[in-house]
């Protein structure tokens, strides 16, 4: 037996009978030789890993555009503590862990600059309309390695397209995903809008720190002991209670933060960057080299969507910068 089957032996013996094992995968879109080491699922995190678009979350907003400070969300931390919690929840009631960590490293691929005001912009703007979920399946599929895709099993991409909204995941992985990064994200934020200022101690809800925990770690660790507890072989779910007051924590959160006027006043700017960017990359001869060959199948609309979701908050102040924000003028090239 190669190491792959000896652990898909194990992932028969030893996980849930719900679990997704990777010997029942779909499959890819495009057939390939399986590896002698890892599993479908351990090539699927390992390929995203490694790709460019992950590299890049680094320098994508999580919550606040651009802060001064070292200890503030990314997109890619967020990404790593979705990927700690689900796999945290996923070994607890027996899953598939590499399937589960596949799916949330790949989840916020598609995300664009600037956060969720970014993601706004080019819904606007794109005629299709832009959802990141459904862009970050664009990524894996269609965008990465030139043009080739990822080609990651099914699996992979439908917990990704289902991360956030919608239809459920068809595994209980990407739902436990779906779950993790709701958790992640409001308990990090808190921390993240502390330090800002915008949060000050005590404005949590005293039902919320009542049931959840006054600390990030003991909420967290209330929300992967209930979903440990309560979910069945068919859901992931919390204790109604539990479920109750992370519901007013998302509610107290949207109202303190995510729509604060002080949180939110650099995004008022975002719009009208992203706007004329996209103007001027729809235009012929506008878009860089490796993005013509979507223009030609696709249309000059499309490559701009795909290009500006793909930047980095950093790239997108430069590329504008660069093409709009006259230079100062150099005497010395005058003599």
């Amino acid at each position: 037996m190669t190491v792959m089957e000896r652990i898909q032996e194990a992932e028969k013996r030893n996980l849930s009978p719900c679990a997704a094992l990777s010997a029942k995968t779909r499959g890819r879109d495009y057939p390939e030789e399986e590896s002698e080491l890892r599993t479908p699922y351990q090539r699927d995190r390992d390929r995203i890993i490694h790709c460019k678009s992950f590299r890049r979350l680094k320098h994508k907003t999580q919550v606040f555009l651009s802060p001064e400070g070292d200890h503030y969300r990314t997109r890619l931390t967020h990404t790593l503590e979705v990927a700690q919690i689900a796999r945290t929840i996923a070994r607890a009631l027996m899953l598939n862990e590499d399937l589960t960590e596949a799916i949330a490293l790949g989840h916020d691929l598609g995300h664009t600059p600037f956060g969720h005001a970014g993601e706004r912009s080019l819904n606007e703007l794109y005629p299709g309309g832009f959802r990141h979920f459904e862009q970050s399946v664009r990524v894996v599929e269609r965008l990465e390695k030139g043009g080739k895709g990822l080609n990651l099993t099914w699996e992979v991409r439908n917990g990704i397209l289902c991360h956030t909204r919608g239809i459920q995941a068809e595994t209980l992985e990407g739902r436990v995903v779906r779950l993790a990064d709701r958790i992640a994200y409001l308990n990090h934020d808190i921390e993240d809008a502390e330090r800002a200022g915008v949060l000050h101690e005590g404005d949590i809800p005293s039902d919320v720190l009542r049931v959840l925990g006054s600390t990030k770690s003991k909420r967290i660790d209330t929300l992967v002991l209930s979903a440990v507890n309560h979910s069945t072989q068919q859901e992931i779910l919390l204790d109604p209670q539990v479920q109750q007051a992370f519901d007013c924590l998302n509610e107290f959160m949207y109202e303190s933060v995510y729509l604060n006027p002080r949180a939110k006043k650099e995004e008022k700017k975002v719009p009208g960057l992203i706007e004329i960017l996209y103007r001027y990359l729809c235009q012929p001869d506008h878009l860089p080299e490796d993005m013509r060959l979507i223009a030609a199948e696709e249309g000059y609309e499309r490559a701009a969507c795909d290009y500006i979701a793909g930047m980095t908050d950093h790239f997108a102040v430069q590329l504008f910068s660069t093409i709009f924000i006259p230079r100062s003028w150099n005497m010395n090239y005058m003599v």
